[in-house]
């Protein structure tokens, strides 16, 4: 009953809030076994997720071409690119259609491999993957359990010049923070929260507002760089 109050709420611009841990300006559920971070309970939780879900996708054809026009506005050529948490792989396909690049997917689950995706925890750093790729897209962020450490990570494989793209909605927001999608963040604060994840190293310097809606929400999709 608590879950289709949220749905039906959010669908009509009201955000929800229950926060299982406040970092401030966005919440973070912890996965914890007396007061010990538990990686096994994490990656479980997500596999199991992962297979739950493996017929649904939150990204969507239409924005991804959105995307893909303002790369090629913004760069003169666009080889390579990196979406994390991208289960069954549409994402990637998608990406490859309207960019003719070579698109990398990961997946955190074992079910990775049968999609064309690598499994990898996308926390972890990959040395082949450093500074290589021209764009990095996710709108799985809120899968992470760490989102500092993510979002270094993902900056930290970019190629010179290249963005990091965020797919963000109020689904993403703390109304939506649960076991399976333990960071959530509303999308106005975003930019600010990434602006300290970055350390001076990294921010939003633009972003796009799809004129469609998902489950009722609107999108921001926002573009980080390097400083």
């Amino acid at each position: 009953m608590d879950k289709l109050a949220r749905k039906y709420l959010m669908r009509r611009g009201f955000s929800v809030s229950q926060i299982p841990a406040d970092e401030g300006d966005y919440a973070l559920y912890r996965y914890e076994s007396r007061g010990v971070f538990d990686y096994g309970r994490y990656k479980t939780i997500q596999e199991a997720g992962n297979k739950r879900k493996i017929g649904k996708v939150w990204a969507d054809e239409v924005t991804i071409e959105l995307i893909c026009d303002r790369l090629r506005k913004s760069s003169a050529t666009v080889r390579s690119g990196l979406c994390h948490g991208s289960r069954n792989g549409a994402e990637v396909r998608w990406f490859e259609k309207h960019l003719a690049a070579d698109v990398v997917g990961t997946d955190i689950s074992e079910t990775a491999s049968d999609h064309g995706l690598v499994q990898w925890d996308f926390h972890e750093r990959r040395e082949e993957w450093v500074g290589r790729f021209d764009f990095v897209y996710t709108n799985s962020h809120d899968h992470a359990y760490d989102p500092k450490k993510a979002f270094q990570t993902w900056v930290e494989q970019l190629a010179p010049g290249g963005r990091l793209i965020i797919e963000h909605s109020m689904a993403h927001s703390p109304s939506g923070v649960n076991e399976l999608d333990p960071f959530g963040v509303d999308p106005r604060i975003l930019p600010y929260v990434l602006l300290e994840f970055g350390e001076g190293r990294f921010a939003v310097t633009d972003m796009i507002r799809p004129p469609h809606k998902k489950a009722g929400t609107s999108i921001w999709v926002f573009f980080l760089t390097k400083v």
